[in-house]
């Protein structure tokens, strides 16, 4: 006679449980949420003791809900698109000194932030360009960790000429204060203008990688994560992933072997 199938649970569960049921990147990257004070449950800042029903709590990651399936069933489709992030915005969900966020820009561009919505890294406040931005977070968290390698390429342009010797250093990657860079592709484009790709995400790495062998960035735009291209999107604009690019990033980062 076959097993009869599991009857979804109900009733307070643990929050780590229940965020890795909505596709965050399993247990363990939702206990780093609850324990970096990412997580409210109901307004809440939660503790990995946190124990919450699914059915009836409001639970936000940075300050968005998450949404999730309480039945038990397959998630609702997820939402991924690229962002052309101006300069002067503020990646993050909310802004102690009042600045604009890169929520106000998605708020504009699409006219409502989807629910769930997280970016996928970040951007300082003076660099513009591809900033991607999704619902899934599993695929937001594998996009993040180190161990994908996943390809991220700047535009720089910079105070003064680089000679080839910089170029070098930079390819072979350069002593910073938090550590030697892993190695880069580094190109010169035209004079003063470099292009630059690294697979890390430290705070504001490419430009002190420059800083790193005497040069000052005075403009830094990304052009490309992974196989996703920024190309003629306009400022502050937001358009979806093709079918293409989607399936690309998911390979990418495993999530396409399930």
């Amino acid at each position: 006679m076959p097993a009869q199938a599991s009857e979804p649970e109900t009733g307070p569960q643990r929050l780590q449980k229940v965020l890795a049921a909505t596709g965050i990147g399993g247990r363990r990257p939702a206990e780093a949420l609850i324990a970096a004070g990412r997580v409210t449950v109901d307004g809440v800042v939660a503790t990995l003791g946190t124990k919450v029903d699914p059915a009836r709590a409001l639970i936000a990651v940075d300050g968005r809900p998450v949404r999730f399936d309480t039945r038990g069933g397959d998630a609702a489709k997820t939402t991924t698109f690229a962002l052309h992030k101006p300069f002067g915005i503020v990646v993050t969900a909310a802004d102690d000194r009042g600045r604009a966020t890169v929520y106000d820009v998605v708020q504009h561009a699409m006219g409502a932030v989807p629910p769930g919505l997280r970016y996928v890294g970040r951007l300082d406040r003076d660099t513009t360009g591809l900033l991607l931005m999704t619902t899934d977070g599993a695929l937001a968290y594998r996009l993040t960790h180190p161990r994908y390698t996943v390809e991220k390429v700047y535009e720089a342009i910079v105070d003064s000429e680089l000679t080839d010797a910089d170029l070098t250093r930079l390819r072979r990657g350069v002593e910073l204060e938090d550590g030697k860079t892993a190695p880069a592709d580094v190109a010169r484009l035209a004079s003063g203008v470099i292009r630059i790709a690294i697979h890390e995400g430290r705070n504001r790495q490419v430009r002190r990688m420059f800083e790193a062998v005497g040069h000052r960035v005075r403009r830094l735009r990304r052009v490309a994560v992974g196989p996703v291209r920024l190309g003629d999107l306009a400022e502050g604009a937001a358009r979806p992933l093709t079918d293409v690019e989607e399936r690309s990033l998911r390979h990418k980062v495993g999530l396409d072997q399930s």
